[in-house]
């Protein structure tokens, strides 16, 4: 009997860590081809943007899920690889994802949102690329690099 719950455990741990690492992924890609160019700080800000998401009940609980969902981040549906190529990037990329990942839900409780550089953003888009149509009915909270943040009005 120890030894199945010991297995259950053990499987259920590694299906956990293997979920975890996909999610890691996700967030570490996002933050990669959406700010990759961008100083440090709109870095951050995209993943906050990407987890305000997931902490959202407007948006799916996970963060693979916010990633790909339908028509959000330029990159899922550009047609071009979505591979990597400047590994001092990923591996930044990477980091940030990790540490993010792990203590956004600290962050917010401790700070009650105040290290959110963002302020709650839930949207951002390159303003010398776009003007979005869907922009317009939204506040904007900041301006990091070449992204400007927004949040519901």
């Amino acid at each position: 009997m120890k030894y199945v719950l010991g297995l259950a455990l053990l499987v259920a741990s590694c299906a956990s860590f293997a979920e975890t690492e996909r999610e890691l992924n996700c967030l570490a890609m996002n933050i990669y081809h959406e700010a990759r160019g961008e100083p440090l700080g709109g870095q951050f800000a995209v993943a906050f943007v990407t987890m305000n998401r997931v902490a959202s009940v407007r948006y799916p609980s996970s963060v693979c899920s916010v990633v790909w969902q339908r028509s959000q981040f330029s990159w899922t549906r550009d047609g071009k690889s979505d591979r990597p190529r400047d590994r001092k990037a990923w591996e930044r990329s990477k980091t940030l994802a990790k540490h993010i990942y792990k203590n956004y839900h600290k962050f917010m409780d401790i700070s009650r949102g105040a290290v959110d550089i963002t302020r709650g953003a839930l949207y951002y888009y390159a303003y010398e690329q776009v003007n979005p149509y869907w922009a317009k009915t939204k506040k904007a909270t900041t301006t990091i690099g070449g992204h400007v943040f927004l949040r519901d009005s």
